[in-house]
């Protein structure tokens, strides 16, 4: 088959890893149509190159803009590389603008569609991510599940015919960055300035805990409170809107860094006493690395992490602080999502469901 992935986010990218060399290995034409909706290097061409993706044969150079700018100029672009390549499945990845917008301009050409993270659900409908991720599971030919509560989610909104378990597809890189830090190739940078397990790592960088002045105010002010020195990793769209809300970031315990490369986010997550974010793969990551983490969010679509106590979900700054200073959770063998493949299983369901 000839399999197009859109992507054009961070989590994205770390998602299309696997899936590359999958059907690599299974000896499937791959396009890569990459929208810029990160336009960073550091949020963009660096995964490609610390993941070994291939390099995209479209760039739609989207950029930054509200919503519907962004969504509006992806299917403004997607018609022509769809007619261009003309794949036999689109593969869209997560709950950004790039998905819901290559997911429309997909099956309004006709052309199959396969949904990679489906079935996740925050709930809430404030969230614009809520929204991109119903909309596409919806239109989606092929709804490619991470777990189990994903299954149950897309089977009571009545998609279970075209739903397909196959695990989470961050956990095989995961698992390979991880051995590849078990084997030194990859080293903390935060390291020596910091001591192993004498910091905390954090990144903020959702609307909702930053577009108000006030909100921002409160989560840094908490995290500045912190009994170890906590390291922000803050992307350009947060320092922005510190700068306009004149926000302090570097305040207390907080120390500002760029965003680091995933290997190297990874590494320094390991050696971190704790993780506090507002990232849905962030998250998971701290968790299939055994680190706590605190996610300053009323809810969250990995329950699965809060339910074994490896998660708190924490708002108020006192809950912020308390949340990130707690003790080490009850160690854990537990496993939902999945065993490092959920890669291939996916390219195998693809094949199976939507070939011609």
């Amino acid at each position: 088959m000839k399999i197009m992935s859109v992507v054009g986010a961070r989590p994205q990218f770390v998602k299309l890893a696997p899936i590359a060399t999958a059907l690599s290995d299974l000896g499937h034409e791959h396009v890569i149509v990459h929208t810029g909706q990160h336009y960073d290097p550091m949020l963009s061409d660096v995964f490609f190159r610390d993941l070994g993706i291939p390099e995209p044969d479209a760039h739609l150079g989207v950029g930054s803009g509200s919503h519907g700018v962004q969504t509006g100029s992806i299917l403004a672009q997607m018609d022509e590389e769809l007619e261009r390549f003309a794949p036999d499945c689109v593969l869209v990845y997560g709950d950004t603008n790039s998905t819901l917008a290559a997911a429309v301009s997909a099956v309004k050409l006709h052309y199959p569609v396969a949904h990679l993270e489906a079935g996740l659900r925050s709930f809430n409908r404030g969230m614009p991510e809520e929204h991109n991720r119903v909309l596409t599971d919806h239109a989606a030919d092929l709804c490619l599940a991470p777990t189990q509560v994903a299954m149950e989610h897309l089977a009571s909104e009545g998609l279970a015919a075209r739903s397909a378990l196959v695990g989470d597809v961050m956990t095989d890189v995961l698992f390979t960055v991880r051995d590849r830090i078990g084997d030194q190739q990859t080293a903390n940078p935060l390291l020596p300035e910091l001591s192993p397990e004498g910091y905390y790592l954090a990144t903020i960088h959702r609307a909702e805990n930053t577009d108000d002045p006030q909100r921002l105010c409160e989560v840094i002010a908490s995290l500045g409170a912190a009994d170890k020195p906590v390291v922000l990793l803050a992307h350009p769209r947060v320092r922005a809107r510190a700068a306009s809300h004149g926000v302090e970031l570097e305040q207390g315990s907080v120390i500002v860094r760029d965003p680091l490369p995933y290997p190297e986010l990874i590494a320094a997550a390991i050696d971190s006493a704790g993780v506090v974010t507002d990232s849905g793969g962030l998250q998971k990551e701290a968790f299939l690395l055994r680190v706590p983490c605190t996610t300053v969010r009323f809810e969250t679509e990995w329950v699965e992490t809060v339910d074994l106590g490896w998660n708190v979900l924490a708002n108020t700054p006192d809950d912020i602080l308390a949340a990130l200073t707690r003790p080490a959770p009850s160690p854990t063998d537990a496993a939902p999502y999945g065993d490092g493949h959920a890669a291939q299983r996916a390219v195998e369901a693809i094949v199976s469901r939507l070939s011609i």
